[in-house]
């Protein structure tokens, strides 16, 4: 159970870092990120290949009657692949508003590709106004109340310029208690490198 925490807390670690990379890149206006760059925030904890920070497109989160849209056109959306050893690798989504007032990442075990279905295995929602103190923030706890906590499902991969498209759905809480609340959250994402 502990290795467990361990790489959840790794792969929610690198999903922030690269959601706070990629913002900092779309907020340069000197020069824009290639679409196809690589976006490695660390190279001893992201060095894999497969990272893309989306040009266009949208990711769009559902929530409580609300829906939350992150727009790559002003926005930072990436695609990321981690390798954590030989055994072990994941992808997800990852997403900060330009405000940086909200910021999104679901994640999976495996390897991306089109036409797949995979258990979610680590996601958080956060919304604030202010960056020191989140006004809410949902999580995936390691208290699960079934063995159902969702689903990523991808259309489409890496095939010309999309990026990404499909469909979640997972089930966050507010903190990481054995009797919290879990709250349905489900959306869906259409990302192109161009």
């Amino acid at each position: 159970m502990g290795n467990k925490r361990f790489t959840y807390l790794l792969f929610s670690a690198a999903i922030l870092i690269m959601a706070v990379v990629s913002s900092c890149q779309k907020d340069d206006t000197a020069t824009p990120p290639d679409s196809k760059t690589t976006v490695n925030a660390d190279s001893s904890l992201m060095a894999s290949p497969g990272n893309f920070l989306a040009a266009s497109g949208t990711l769009e989160v559902k929530f409580n009657d609300s829906t939350y849209t992150f727009d790559a056109a002003h926005d930072s959306i990436a695609f990321i692949n981690v390798h954590v050893d030989s055994k072990t690798n994941y992808f997800g989504i990852t997403a900060i508003n330009k405000n940086h007032s909200m910021s999104f990442g679901i994640s999976s075990l495996g390897y991306a590709n089109s036409n797949i279905n995979s258990n979610v295995a680590g996601g958080q929602f956060l919304l604030s106004t202010d960056a020191q103190k989140p006004a809410m923030q949902l999580s995936l706890s390691k208290y699960a109340q079934n063995s159902d906590i969702g689903s990523i499902s991808l259309d489409s991969y890496n095939q010309g310029s999309q990026l990404a498209k499909g469909t979640f759905i997972t089930f966050l809480a507010k903190d990481d208690k054995a009797n919290s609340p879990y709250f349905r959250v489900e959306g869906s994402f259409d990302l192109k490198l161009k």
